[in-house]
């Protein structure tokens, strides 16, 4: 299992337990992934950090929504390894 932690901007989009799909952006050098229906972001990942997607897309399952005095943040559990 893996595990990755998503930027949200407000509360009350997601539950835990729920499983959404999540997609895969390409940048120049680096990747990031987008939950749902836009409802959190995450940070950049190199190319070895990569996420196993097919097409680019995936699923995963809420584990933890936390506020912190700097937003919220999902953390989302994948059967990647």
């Amino acid at each position: 299992m893996r595990q990755m932690e998503f930027k949200m901007e407000r509360t009350g989009l997601l539950q835990v337990d729920e499983v959404l799909p999540v997609t895969e952006y390409a940048l120049s050098n680096s990747y990031y992934y987008v939950l749902g229906r836009s409802y959190a972001m995450s940070g950049n990942y190199t190319t070895l950090e990569r996420l196993k997607t097919q097409d680019g897309k995936t699923e995963g399952k809420v584990v933890d929504i936390k506020e912190t005095p700097k937003g919220f943040y999902v953390t989302v559990e994948f059967e990647d390894s």
